[in-house]
């Protein structure tokens, strides 16, 4: 199936098997290797990115059904090199270890923010809930979304 789509602000054209996942076609076919596969079963959110707005777990979500959509991945969110605020806090922060689980991570706390710029830790760790970090408690991760809150309002 031919499929058209803007990611990252870049329009792109395809021809796509109907059983293709989103985050194979980022990964594979336009070589976006931020967004990653860490469970393909829609728990872990490690595949986290935009479509058209609002957060999706991408690897339980067909490329096809992408066709006519805007997608933004974590390489979409720092097109000139700049970090976003998010991307930002997270480094000053420590909110990762590994980075497995950190592309999901921030783009989660992107949605997050935009729908609620000055989030409590609760709400932080209530709005994370659908990500799994294995390496660092969580801790650090909400400070950095709070941070990025913060620098966000600034």
């Amino acid at each position: 199936m031919k499929i058209q789509l803007t990611v990252n602000g870049k329009a792109h054209e395809k021809e796509v098997e109907p059983r293709l996942l989103l985050v194979h076609f980022l990964r594979e076919d336009l070589g976006l290797t931020g967004t990653k596969i860490g469970c393909d079963t829609s728990q872990c959110g490690a595949c986290v990115v935009k479509m058209d707005g609002l957060t999706v777990k991408s690897c339980t979500c067909l490329a096809v059904q992408a066709d006519g959509s805007e997608i933004t991945t974590i390489e979409g969110l720092a097109p000139n090199g700049e970090l976003d605020p998010v991307q930002e806090a997270f480094w000053e922060k420590h909110g990762l270890q590994c980075g497995y689980c950190t592309a999901g991570m921030i783009m989660t706390t992107v949605e997050m923010l935009e729908r609620n710029p000055d989030p409590t830790a609760e709400q932080v760790r209530e709005g994370l809930k659908g990500n799994i970090c294995r390496c660092t408690g969580y801790q650090n991760i909400v400070r950095a979304v709070l941070a990025a809150a913060e620098a966000k309002r600034s």
